[in-house]
């Protein structure tokens, strides 16, 4: 077969050297630094093939689609974004509002005669997660995607969409795929996002689809044309709701979308009753006549609906099944979404699920990868995806099993927590970096252990080796206190006993900075710390008893002695760093910068600070919370003499013993006249010649992400918080 030629810009070169052709001397696994991108062929450019060529193109990475059709006359109704996937085409510049979104505001379930069993309205619900839950026509999504992927405008190289380009065969051990013209392409990776009919899908397994028992009519209708008749009008009252007539063993789902003025209908049915059969085109042409037949014992006013339907619009298609594959991908080969976990349309998560499988693809395969890493990060990939996925698909078909009585056998809102309270940017990354970081197991381990492997004197970060060559004591605490994402403080945690409280997206954390003087232990000096405490945190012991707390993650303080030894018997961790901490109560302000020698990399400033003589419990602690939240940090010994051991390991727990507050003053949490400007945080992770010591540390704080503050004060008082309390947890 021959080679693929260029007749256009951007065309697949033969000549073009693949990754596989150079090789670079890495000294460290940890870092991926080959200067060859990586050349990915995708077969299949629908939603899941296109948001992987988005995330791959973002990492510099050569990317090929391969599409068998022309596009000519897109097809598809509406589609949910979730907030789980939501927030990952949010998080990479794509807001579905911008092109006809418009927000899931509740559910309406009804039985098959119109009598409401469920109202729900999603408007409190939808404050725990960061990212809203859209409904979008398939159609403009499809569009916005396929412009974001080939687009010369957008960050890497563009994406190169090859219509009319059927996949026949593939060779998953050399990466090359043929067309059905003859045209052989070679790659680093074939990405198998060729929907529920993959081809590619025999490469790893030859499964067969089956039949769920069930097919599905659909078609979309004008708002307008439901508004205008008196009879059909009270059903679409509530803009932003999804609508359900459930029979038995049918059902009807109705959802808006295109800013509220198209209506989605699907129409799930025993496959039966419209001889739909598995070998059906997905836009087999269906008859409104067969509709009306099918649902012929349902509410009048729906039947009305539905026979305001355009004929020709009419589609139906069996929903299919398949047998979970025991593996996704095999050498550089790899399926994503509905190639590798087909879903029936009961929960809305088929293409949220292919785009997360898109961003976990893209984090596993950054800028700078490999091509020999190819096979083991694709297993990677796998394991990051396989059981989250395949539970979504199972509570899938759950939802869709028949009425019992009338009634569901399951409660569709019941996994809503596991579906929404997931970022899995954030997920893939965790799992990412400490796979990474298990591949040189003789890195040095020191304190605070969530950010990773520690530079010393004699291996750097990377893993790579070095060239030799009092009762009368005072205090003043600062904190802003502030909105974050939850999903992304996890990646904090050192250990999986760690968690939060709520599974909501939305947590909250403080920055508090201490500066403590005439100390007697430390000959009347003084020195300020500051840190990170997350809210809401608890630890499982393993009884299963949870302990509740605030978690210390990191403790910076000024000064560099006796204190260091301190900190790490009482299981903080420490680090040092040179602090300013001014407070001005004639001028109203207060402000702490934190630098290594000058270099800035953090400073939080207060203005318009007023006294408040109505002190709460929380004032008297170090991290804006009651007492009887206590702290929770992680206590790591390295062993001596051997590097990526550990001598010990546990949980600890300090109950603080508050100082006693004079004066608390307080600033607003946004700007307004009289009162100055809001709280400012600014958090600089620098560089590693900036900061030798603490750049891996910052450049993770410096991502937390700051969604709005809550509280900032300013506390005076005498004596020290206590944390002689901190035990072990077990």
């Amino acid at each position: 077969m021959e080679n693929l030629r260029t007749d256009s810009p951007g065309g697949i070169m033969a000549s073009v050297a693949t990754n596989s052709d150079a090789h670079v001397d890495s000294s460290t696994p940890l870092i991926d630094d080959h200067p060859i991108p990586l050349k990915i062929s995708i077969v299949g450019a629908g939603i899941g093939g296109l948001t992987a060529a988005i995330g791959l193109r973002r990492n510099g990475h050569e990317v090929h689609l391969f599409e068998q059709s022309r596009f000519a006359n897109e097809i598809g109704a509406a589609v949910h974004l979730a907030p789980n996937s939501n927030g990952i085409l949010r998080r990479w510049g794509i807001f579905a509002e911008h092109f006809g979104a418009n927000p899931m505001e509740g559910m309406v379930e009804c039985t098959q005669d119109g009598q409401v069993r469920r109202d729900i309205p999603f408007h409190m619900a939808s404050k725990r997660w960061q990212h809203p839950w859209h409904l979008v026509h398939r159609v403009n999504l499809h569009d916005r995607l396929k412009k974001l992927a080939t687009s010369q405008d957008e960050a890497g190289p563009s994406a190169v969409l090859h219509t009319s380009s059927k996949v026949i065969a593939v060779e998953p051990e050399k990466g090359t795929i043929w067309l059905a013209n003859g045209t052989e392409v070679a790659a680093d990776v074939v990405i198998g996002a060729d929907g529920i009919y993959s081809m590619t899908r025999r490469y790893i397994k030859d499964t067969k689809l089956f039949s769920s028992g069930k097919a599905a009519f659909r078609f979309l209708i004008s708002r307008q044309v439901a508004e205008s008749d008196p009879i059909t009008a009270p059903l679409v009252q509530k803009k932003g709701t999804l609508m359900m007539w459930c029979g038995d063993d049918r059902r009807i789902v109705m959802y808006p979308c295109n800013d509220n003025q198209l209506l989605n209908v699907v129409c799930i049915h025993p496959d039966t009753e419209s001889h739909a059969t598995k070998s059906d085109e997905w836009n087999k042409q269906g008859y409104i006549e067969q509709v009306l037949k099918v649902y012929r014992e349902f509410d009048p006013a729906i039947k009305t609906l539905l026979g305001k339907v355009d004929p020709s619009t009419v589609k139906v298609w069996q929903l299919l099944d398949m047998e979970k594959l025991p593996a996704w991908t095999t050498a550089k080969l790899v399926l994503l979404g509905d190639a590798a976990h087909p879903f029936t349309p009961h929960q809305g998560q088929g293409a949220s699920q292919a785009i997360e499988d898109a961003a976990a693809l893209a984090t596993v395969l950054p800028r700078g990868t490999a091509s020999e890493e190819i096979p083991e990060r694709l297993k990677l990939y796998q394991k990051i995806r396989y059981e989250r996925a395949h539970a979504i698909q199972e509570y899938s078909r759950l939802a869709g099993v028949d009425w019992v009585d009338g009634k569901p056998t399951i409660d569709m809102m019941a996994f809503r927590d596991y579906n929404f309270g997931h970022d899995e940017i954030d997920h893939a990354s965790n799992i990412f970096k400490r796979w990474k970081w298990a591949k040189k197991p003789d890195m040095y381990w020191r304190m605070p252990i969530a950010f990773g492997p520690f530079p010393g004197p004699l291996q750097d970060a990377d893993g790579r080796r070095r060239v030799a060559d009092s009762p009368s004591g005072r205090f003043t605490t600062m904190t802003v206190k502030f909105k974050t994402s939850r999903t992304f403080l996890e990646t904090l945690f050192p250990t999986d006993e760690f968690r939060f409280k709520s599974p909501d997206t939305v947590t909250t954390a403080t920055f508090s900075a201490t500066n403590l003087d005439n100390l007697a232990w430390i000959g009347g000096k003084g020195y300020t710390h500051f840190g990170l405490y997350v809210h809401g945190v608890q630890y499982v012991k393993k009884d299963g008893t949870v302990i509740d707390g605030t978690y210390l993650p990191v403790l910076f303080e000024s000064l560099a002695d006796s204190v260091v030894s301190g900190r790490e018997e009482l299981g903080i961790s420490k680090l040092f760093c040179d602090i300013d901490f001014h407070h001005d109560s004639k001028q109203n302000t207060g402000c702490m910068t934190a630098s290594w020698r000058g270099a800035v990399f953090a400073n939080i400033c207060l203005s318009g600070l007023e006294q408040d003589d109505n002190l709460t419990a929380e004032d008297g602690t170090i991290c804006g919370e009651p007492d009887e939240e206590g702290i929770l940090v992680y206590q790591y010994i390295p062993a001596v003499g051997a590097p990526g051991k550990a001598d010990a390991k546990y949980a600890c727990e300090a109950k603080v013993r508050s100082a006693r507050v004079e004066k608390v003053s307080r600033a607003s949490p946004r700007a307004s006249s009289g009162s100055g400007v809001a709280p400012q945080v600014k958090i600089d992770a620098r560089d590693w010649k900036a900061l030798p010591t603490l750049h891996h540390v910052m450049s993770v704080l410096a991502e937390v992400p700051i969604y709005e503050i809550v509280g900032a004060k300013v506390v005076e008082g005498s004596g020290a918080p206590d944390f002689s309390s901190s035990r072990r947890i077990e």
